[in-house]
């Protein structure tokens, strides 16, 4: 294998944690979407909801970009569970507090692993995925920051 070839390999293999960690992020904002309560339910519920399908959008061009490379992508949920990053959260009962909070610190945890997958890309010279990459770490950045604001007391 070429040194090529290996950055290309490193590429898919963060690329492949960077789509475990987005299905892992939109199930759980799924699952706060269903389970949220409170004064705030209707605006949290929604914009939960509006989050999750964000990040859905992401997953097929992000595993299409392992594709184009030439590698495998994940094939099942039990791949999604060796890859994430991205802990699930399997309570019964949640504040809307700790909702906001969670999510926020996930989608940051998502920007740290996006921005490891920019640094291979650039060693591995593959410019479509690292141009695409910053709208992606951009879109997190943008929940984390609508998930603080919201947390915030009025």
């Amino acid at each position: 294998m070429t040194t090529g070839d290996n950055a290309t390999k490193a590429l898919a293999d963060v690329l492949n944690t960077v789509l475990a960690d987005s299905f892992a992020l939109y199930f759980k904002s799924k699952n706060f979407h269903w389970h949220v309560s409170g004064p705030h339910f209707r605006d949290y519920h929604l914009m939960f909801d509006e989050q999750a399908a964000q990040i859905l959008q992401t997953t097929d061009a992000i595993a299409e970009r392992v594709r184009k490379n030439g590698q495998r992508t994940l094939t099942s949920i039990g791949d999604i569970s060796k890859k994430q990053t991205i802990a699930d959260n399997d309570a019964k009962k949640l504040s809307a507090a700790d909702m906001l909070s969670e999510l926020r610190a996930d989608n940051l945890k998502l920007v740290e692993v996006l921005r490891k997958a920019k640094e291979l890309a650039g060693e591995a010279g593959d410019n479509a995925t690292d141009g695409v990459i910053d709208d992606w770490t951009d879109q997190a950045e943008e929940r984390a920051w609508f998930l603080l604001e919201a947390s915030q007391d009025s």
